[in-house]
């Protein structure tokens, strides 16, 4: 995907570590307004008698972190609210994704969380994170593969419909293409995330292979095999 500079800045999402090994980081609910994270300084007097043209003087004091802040869709009952609240009070690692696959990670806390009034009959809540310590922006890289691509399916049947869940990657895919197989070849138009199984695939092995797309490039992985019946 390709991302002119009147772009860039527009789609930031903002994830949350949720597990680890591999990692997965998770978007916290349908967002609206990030603010990523920055900083300012203080600023101490230095000021004395012997002052060039007795102005004032200053010197640079602490770099102090500044909040990251958003709103996103409120649901009490959600899995988002769920794991903002339960994060409370504890140190966790964030990410602020471009459209591109650029990231800036960082750890922090969350720091308030509070529901709104509805507006246009939709009810948000706004969040904000206070960062602690530095921060890694890192620039777009090609997506890689660290769990496979996998194939969910209520039955193995003529005309059962199977799900392609694309597993997990690292460097920031920005979106996913699907190309499903019979036997290790290409099956013709089968590009959707789903597919419905053909009477021909009966006995045959039905793989999916996944491809994760960003500005840098794409990996592409694939599911192992489940059999039509």
């Amino acid at each position: 995907m390709t991302v002119t500079a009147a772009e860039i800045g527009y789609g930031v999402l903002l994830k949350m570590l949720t597990s680890t090994g591999p990692d997965v980081y998770t978007i916290l609910g349908n967002q609206r307004d990030v603010t990523p994270p920055g900083f300012s300084v203080d600023m101490v007097d230095a000021t004395h008698n012997a002052s060039p043209n007795t102005e004032e003087e200053v010197i640079a004091g602490i770099k102090r972190t500044t909040d990251i802040s958003f709103q996103i869709e409120f649901n009490p009952v959600g899995a988002t609210v769920a794991l903002i609240e339960g994060a409370a009070r504890t140190l966790k690692t964030f990410r602020t994704v471009w459209p591109d696959g650029r990231y800036v990670q960082f750890q922090g806390y969350f720091t308030e969380f509070s529901p709104e009034a509805p507006t246009e009959d939709k009810q948000m809540a706004s969040v904000t994170i206070k960062r602690s310590g530095t921060y890694t922006p890192t620039a777009a890289t090609a997506p890689s593969n660290l769990t496979a691509p996998a194939i969910s399916a209520p039955a193995l049947t003529t005309g059962s419909v199977l799900t392609a869940f694309e597993g997990v990657w690292d460097d920031e895919p920005t979106s996913f293409t699907y190309q499903w197989k019979n036997a290790g070849s290409n099956i013709s138009g089968a590009t959707a995330r789903t597919y419905t199984l053909l009477a021909g695939d009966s006995g045959d092995a039905i793989t999916v292979a996944v491809t994760g797309v960003n500005s840098a490039g794409s990996a592409t992985a694939t599911s192992a095999a489940v059999t039509g019946a």
